[in-house]
């Protein structure tokens, strides 16, 4: 992974280390940045997140992201609040989002014997695509969230929480997990090296 350059966008949330030192046990190249050019020429970009949608878009228009991270071609990855940035929209406060991702994000159901948020250990099913290579169907990985992506043509992996919803999706170059890979232990670091093994859209079939 030496000739990977890893940029995970400095969106000012509070899980950036931890995403940083997942990647740093597995390449050498990882810079945690706001710089326009930096971003622009990574090999893989990485947008984390934590907290509510409104918040995280508010920060990207503060640093002048938006525009950038929507013409960007190469593999990106939004972890957990990142992943929900990519879609069209949240029903969390009704935020309009990236617009990367044809999915509108909605909350979970309540239900009285699952809890909301959605937290701990769950099993992915229904795996297809590149990151999910060498993963195990029903491995476990760690979530903690509120609202979901609900099941569609860009869905990569599904969980199950009292309802069916999307672990992760894609849509041309941009992928997204629900859950957080980094506290996932071996089934999130396979996670990770298999993104860092994606090639550009320059070179790959585009999905529509």
């Amino acid at each position: 992974m030496a000739d990977k350059q890893v940029v995970i966008i400095d969106t000012g949330c509070a899980n950036i280390t931890s995403v940083r030192c997942a990647f740093e046990r597995i390449s050498n190249n990882v810079i945690v940045s706001r710089d326009p050019q930096t971003i622009v020429n990574a090999s893989h970009v990485v947008l984390p997140g934590v907290g509510t949608a409104g918040a995280a878009m508010e920060k990207l228009v503060q640093f002048e992201l938006i525009e950038l991270v929507q013409q960007l071609r190469q593999p990106v990855l939004g972890i957990c609040l990142g992943m929900q940035l990519l879609t069209q929209a949240s029903d969390e406060r009704n935020v309009d989002c990236l617009g990367l991702v044809d999915a509108k994000v909605s909350p979970l159901e309540k239900r009285a014997e699952l809890p909301l948020p959605h937290m701990g250990w769950n099993k992915l099913i229904q795996l297809t695509g590149p990151l999910f290579e060498g993963v195990d169907e029903g491995s476990y990985v760690y979530f903690v969230h509120s609202f979901a992506v609900p099941v569609g043509q860009y869905t990569l992996a599904q969980c199950d929480y009292g309802q069916a919803f999307s672990a992760s999706i894609r849509q041309r170059n941009y992928y997204g997990v629900q859950f957080h890979p980094e506290r996932s232990g071996q089934v999130g670091a396979q996670i990770l090296r298999n993104f860092l093994s994606i090639e550009s859209t320059n070179t790959q079939e585009r999905q529509a």
